[in-house]
């Protein structure tokens, strides 16, 4: 039997998503010394340019991913993350998260994660980003590297 990947867009701040997010969180602080949870304080629920989701099976919560704006035309995926790799969560996430992109007028998407992430960055080089330079807080920062997408 085939199980079947639900998303939904929720509340990052939502009892049932806090879970998953501190999973994330001590996820990357075990494998990089740094939980990424500075880069995703400045969340705005009221924005519709701000999107949260969570993948889910059988109503458990097995991953997640977001968006938020750097411009108006350009998005940042944010707080990826899969409980169980290699069974296409994060694929159907940011497909997903792709399509509500190209729906909310971004046209490119943009993202960060560590050099040392090597699983992070051949996931997201198989999607089809590229490797951009560095952009914003991430400029100057040797162990960032960054991703970018055009969704036309």
């Amino acid at each position: 039997m085939k199980e079947t990947i639900s998303i939904k867009t929720i509340n990052p701040n939502d009892e049932k998503v806090l879970a998953i997010i501190e999973e994330l969180s001590e996820n990357l602080y075990l494998r990089f010394g740094s939980d990424g949870k500075n880069s995703f304080t400045d969340w705005e629920n009221d924005n519709s340019k701000f999107v949260f989701v969570t993948a889910q099976i059988d109503n458990d919560i097995v991953g997640c991913g977001a968006i938020r704006p750097i411009n108006d035309t350009t998005g940042e995926v944010k707080r990826m993350y899969s409980k169980f790799p290699g069974k296409k969560t994060g694929q159907t996430i940011l497909a997903f998260l792709e399509n509500k992109a190209i729906a909310l007028g971004y046209t490119n998407l943009v993202l960060e994660t560590r050099v040392k992430n090597e699983s992070a960055v051949q996931f997201y080089q198989k999607q089809g980003y590229k490797i951009i330079p560095n952009y914003g807080k991430y400029t100057d920062r040797p162990e960032a590297i960054c991703l970018g997408k055009s969704l036309n």
